[in-house]
């Protein structure tokens, strides 16, 4: 008799440890979990306000401005700009001529 008690006592405390150390897993798992939740959230937050910040770096304007004060660019007008025809078509061999015609100013209705 004093045999089956003393494994139905080890049973009994066996069980309790185990209980305890799932408790114990239990409560480390939640407070992780709390953590990666408030870690997302500020994620998230942060991730919007560099969307806003990323709009207002990309705006027109400012594009421009960056463009013309730190590039020195300028406005593109017909009197700097070059434009240049396709390569005719090929030869009777099959083969392009590869020739190209570079044209200076804005072309008008008359020219080719």
């Amino acid at each position: 008799m004093t045999r089956l008690n003393l494994v139905l006592l080890a049973a009994v405390l066996g069980s309790a440890f185990y209980l305890v150390h799932l408790q114990y897993e239990s409560r480390r798992l939640y407070v992780a979990m709390d953590r990666a939740r408030s870690l997302s959230e500020r994620l998230a937050a942060d991730h919007e306000q560099l969307v806003v910040q990323k709009r207002a770096q990309a705006t027109p304007a400012r594009v421009q401005q960056l463009a013309v004060r730190q590039l020195q660019m300028r406005p593109a007008h017909p009197g700097i700009t070059e434009y240049v025809a396709l390569p005719a078509a090929a030869g009777a061999d099959g083969v392009a001529s590869g020739r190209m015609q570079v044209l200076q100013g804005p072309v008008q209705k008359g020219q080719p």
